[in-house]
């Protein structure tokens, strides 16, 4: 049978035995007028007042917004959420990219994610975790560290976070309040969120919200400068809007992840040998970093000693920027790469990727497509591949005709479990 994995911007078809399980997300249906549908939940917001009655047209505005790597539709949310605050001027609003740790966005790619109008008429900043001159300290954090957030979003009188939500591979979920932690947070209190002991926590994982230390720091830390409104979505397989969540940022965030866990995780009975997943297409599949998300969707299911294919196109290489890359060259495989992170001396930002990687590996082998080259994956510990369909037949002759095999065409957009 064909099957079309999520994949760049143009998508792959492929061929697969007629028995593989597909495993994908309940097929929503996009909101008949998305613009009419934003516009609604911010004049019937979830735990609040209506958004324009809670702006004063004195006040500074700050506006977060995810970054490039992310597919929030923020050219509709952010002309729809300053078109509602018409009578702030638009000198007071500033819009914050959350870049976590990655790298700054360039005009261009502004553009491409908010709009010619909004570039042009609204101040923009990227978020600079390394720079302690933009940010501030709001004090220390029970998880131990001290607490630094963009000076820009605590000094501003009126604070919005925008995101979309989905599950998510360590904070459960992500949107709502990971908007602002890891998203506009200092490189000090951004490396003990990702910290080996937070990341290894058997509770950091897809989907769960109880216990889980990487969503409880996220949720302490906006607690000490909390977002006064949250705006967030929830997407399908196209990128198109199927539902908005508006409002206080906890009450809107929680209803919006027991949307998405009732449409986006899918129960399975049994691991399968071989698990073929996509990282969801553009944006979140420009690197090698992000594919590790749709690696750790297959992980779920394959059996121990299995294989993963993971189609990621990674346009923009493993990064060029960060430490994902340098990482790979200080140990020899992956168990000494988790040997290595989880001492408590090592600490070097990007390990998290990497020690959730490695964990898949020493789980089972990962074979990537993409456009990188041979030796650029294998730099990465993983295995080059340039067809699936060939890398499955080259599986057959190894363990048998009789492989199960399923696939995630949508990659991290829908996340398979077992109840074990």
């Amino acid at each position: 049978m064909e099957t079309t994995l999520l994949y760049g911007k143009e998508n792959l078809s492929i061929e697969l035995p007629d028995d593989a399980f597909v495993i994908e997300p309940k097929n929503l249906q996009p909101l008949e007028d998305e613009k009419r549908g934003i516009k609604e939940a911010l004049d019937n917001p979830i735990g609040t007042p209506p958004l324009k009655e809670m702006v004063k047209a004195s006040d500074t505005v700050a506006i977060v917004i995810s970054d490039i790597t992310r597919p929030t539709p923020n050219h509709l949310l952010v002309p729809l959420l300053i078109e509602e605050l018409s009578h702030v001027p638009h000198e007071n609003f500033v819009i914050i990219n959350g870049t976590g740790t990655h790298r700054d966005q360039t005009r261009e790619e502004f553009v491409r994610m908010l709009g010619e109008w909004v570039v042009d008429n609204i101040r923009i900043v990227n978020n600079q975790c390394h720079d302690k001159e933009t940010l501030v300290n709001l004090g220390e954090s029970q998880f131990g560290c001290d607490v630094y957030l963009n000076k820009e979003y605590v000094e501003a009188d009126f604070k919005i976070v925008t995101g979309f939500i989905e599950p998510h591979f360590f904070a459960g979920f992500s949107g709502g309040p990971k908007g602002i932690m890891p998203g506009i947070a200092g490189i000090e209190t951004i490396m003990t969120f990702h910290n080996a002991r937070m990341i290894g926590d058997p509770l950091a994982t897809w989907g769960n919200m109880v216990n889980n230390p990487v969503q409880d720091m996220t949720r302490e830390i906006n607690s000490m400068c909390k977002a006064d409104f949250m705006l967030n979505v929830t997407l399908n397989k196209e990128k198109e809007i199927t539902e908005v969540f508006a409002g206080e940022l906890y009450e809107a965030h929680d209803r919006g992840c027991a949307y998405a866990k009732e449409h986006a995780m899918v129960k399975c009975d049994e691991r399968f040998d071989v698990v073929i997943t996509s990282n969801s297409g553009y944006p979140l599949d420009q690197n090698l970093y992000q594919a590790v998300k749709g690696m750790s969707a297959a992980h779920k299911i394959v059996k121990k000693g299995g294989a993963i294919l993971v189609a990621s196109e990674c346009s923009d290489g493993l990064p060029g920027h960060g430490n994902f890359a340098k990482i790979f060259e200080m140990a020899n495989s992956p168990e000494e790469l988790l040997e290595m992170i989880n001492n408590p001396e090592f600490k070097m930002f990007d390990q998290w990727q990497v020690q959730k990687q490695a964990v898949i590996q020493t789980w089972a082998d990962v074979h990537v497509y993409s456009m990188l080259r041979d030796e650029e994956v294998a730099g990465a510990m993983l295995k080059p591949m340039t067809s699936i369909e060939g890398t499955l037949e080259e599986l057959k002759k190894t363990k048998g005709d009789d492989l199960t095999v399923a696939v995630l065409p949508l990659g991290p957009l829908t996340i398979p479990y077992i109840e074990e």
